[in-house]
């Protein structure tokens, strides 16, 4: 009963672990090496120095070739962004040259309406009304006195210990519904007209976030973010401070860190809006 319990081994090990533990080299490279102390080679030297010289050349094309593919990427990649830029900049100056000829059509409407309608009576009274309707439409362009309202995304924070906190942090503390806030707010004050960003607040315009960009009628507008409005300073003031929108920024500039300040303007000048043209829904065919 003893012998056959030694004969029992209760933990074999495997032949592979086995070789891996007391076999350092590969059989392979025993014979390579028994071989060359023998002085016997499978290969010439001259055969050896031409597979050599194969390998580099090959390596030397393959490299030549991968730079010949670069260089055509790159160039073509350079040639289409600049076609690109002049593109955009031709758009620019095409946009540039219709807003100015609109203003001058626009000048000109104005100067025949006056002239018509200004003898009097009901014509004078049609006039006010529509300088009333472009009023509130943003139509024209505004000037007078203000205040302006500044936002501004606070700083980096490089030297931050805590990883958790910097990978939780927002790309962007100031947020659309935050300039919204303010424009309501100036509105409310009795505000005749607000520009975000250097774009005019009109019927249609939006403030609104997409992909972390701030966009004011969809055109982009970058920290920091400025919200003016003509009126009377004193009233605008005294009417903001007491709003909700000046409480929610207050407390995010001491939450966040964002800057934010509040500013008298002597001389404030708004461009008109765009106008788009409103559409109208109905129903069509039988119920």
């Amino acid at each position: 009963m003893s012998r056959a319990w030694e004969r029992i081994r209760r933990n074999p090990v495997p032949s592979l672990l086995k070789s891996l533990l007391e076999d350092h080299l590969d059989p392979g490279y025993a014979a390579s090496a028994a071989d060359r102390a023998a002085g016997r080679s499978s290969t010439s030297p001259r055969a050896s120095r031409a597979w050599l010289g194969v390998g580099v050349l090959l390596a030397g094309l393959v490299i030549g070739v991968a730079y010949a593919q670069n260089a055509d990427v790159q160039a073509g990649t350079d040639s289409t962004r600049a076609e690109i830029l002049d593109s955009l900049r031709a758009g620019d100056e095409r946009i540039a040259a219709l807003t100015a000829q609109r203003d001058e059509l626009g000048a000109a409407v104005d100067e025949r309406r006056t002239a018509l309608f200004s003898d009097g009576g009901d014509g004078a009274t049609i006039l006010d009304r529509l300088r009333d309707a472009e009023t509130a439409a943003a139509a024209t362009p505004v000037r007078g006195p203000g205040i302006t309202v500044t936002l501004t995304e606070p700083a980096a924070r490089p030297n931050l210990s805590d990883a958790a906190r910097l990978e939780d942090r927002p790309t962007a503390l100031v947020l659309d519904r935050d300039l919204q806030s303010v424009v309501n707010a100036l509105w409310a004050a009795g505000a005749e007209a607000v520009e975000v960003g250097g774009v005019r607040v009109g019927p249609g315009v939006t403030v609104r976030q997409a992909g972390g960009a701030m966009l004011v009628d969809n055109r982009p507008v970058f920290s920091p973010y400025t919200v003016s409005a003509v009126g009377s300073p004193s009233r605008l003031q005294t009417s903001f401070v007491v709003s909700d929108a000046y409480l929610r920024i207050a407390g995010i500039q001491q939450l966040y860190g964002v800057g934010f300040t509040l500013a008298e303007e002597d001389d404030l000048e708004f461009p008109a809006a765009t106008v788009r043209k409103l559409g109208s829904s109905g129903e069509t065919g039988y119920r």
